[in-house]
C-alpha cells in the first residue's frame, strides 16, 4: 500500500470516527442557554452573574412570576450557580420550573416543583426536584430572585398539567419543534434536589 492510500483510509477511519461521536458530543444544554431560550431574557455568561447583569435592565424582585428566571447563587458544590424559568407558579411558596443541566448532564427538565424554604418567606433560599432522589432533595440552594422578562414564557407550547419530562437535547438554540417536543417527553419521570457529594452538573462551563 502507498502511502497515499494509507494517507486516504486514514483520513476515512478519522472523519468515520468524528461522525460517530458528534450526536453524542452535540446532545448537550447549559442551563443558561436553555433558560435564554425560553424565557426571552438576553443575558449572557455564567449562571451567577445573571442577577448582577440584570440590574437595570430587567426588572428584579423575590415574587415569582411565570417566565421570569431563578438566580440561583454561586455556592462551594455549585461555583457558577444556575438558572431556571418560572413555567407556573403554584402559589406564593411553590413554582413549576424548566430548566437544564441539574439532574442529569445536559438533560432538560419541565414543570418540575420547587419550593421555598426561606425563613422569610421571600425565595432566598429553595429545594428543587431531583431526578435521582424522585422527589424534592434534602439540600437548599440559596438564591438572588427572579428576574423579570415582562411577559409570558416564550413559547406557549409548555403544558403546565403534564408531569415533568426529562429530555437530552441539542446543544444547539431550539426550534419551535424542539420546544413542543419538551411538553410532549412524558416517557421518563425526573425529580430534583442534589444529594450526590458530586453536586449538581452546572458546576463549570455554563457560560455562554
Amino acid at each position: 500500500m502507498n502511502f497515499k492510500a494509507l494517507a486516504a483510509r486514514f483520513a476515512l477511519v478519522v472523519s468515520c470516527g468524528l461522525m460517530t461521536a458528534t450526536p453524542a458530543a452535540a446532545q448537550f444544554w447549559q442551563c443558561v442557554t436553555f433558560a435564554r431560550s425560553v424565557s426571552g431574557i438576553e443575558i449572557r455568561g455564567n449562571a451567577n452573574t445573571w442577577w448582577g447583569q440584570a440590574e437595570g435592565r430587567y426588572e428584579r424582585g423575590h415574587t415569582p412570576k411565570a417566565g421570569s428566571v431563578l438566580a440561583f447563587a454561586a455556592t462551594s458544590r455549585m461555583r457558577v450557580g444556575h438558572v431556571a424559568m418560572v413555567s407556573q407558579v403554584v402559589s406564593d411558596r411553590e413554582v413549576l420550573l424548566t430548566h437544564a443541566n441539574w439532574s442529569r448532564p445536559g438533560g432538560i427538565e419541565t414543570n418540575v416543583r420547587a419550593v421555598d424554604v426561606s425563613s422569610a418567606g421571600d425565595w432566598s433560599m429553595v429545594k428543587v426536584w431531583y431526578g435521582p432522589q424522585g422527589g424534592l432533595g434534602t439540600s437548599a440552594y440559596p438564591t438572588k430572585g427572579f428576574i423579570y422578562s415582562g411577559h409570558a414564557p416564550k413559547t406557549d407550547t409548555f403544558d403546565t398539567q403534564a408531569q415533568p419530562a426529562y429530555e437530552i437535547a441539542s446543544a444547539k438554540v431550539p426550534n419551535a419543534a424542539q420546544l413542543a417536543n419538551v411538553a410532549q417527553l412524558k416517557a421518563m419521570t425526573t425529580q430534583h434536589g442534589p444529594t450526590d457529594p458530586r453536586g449538581i452538573f452546572t458546576l463549570v462551563n455554563d457560560g455562554e
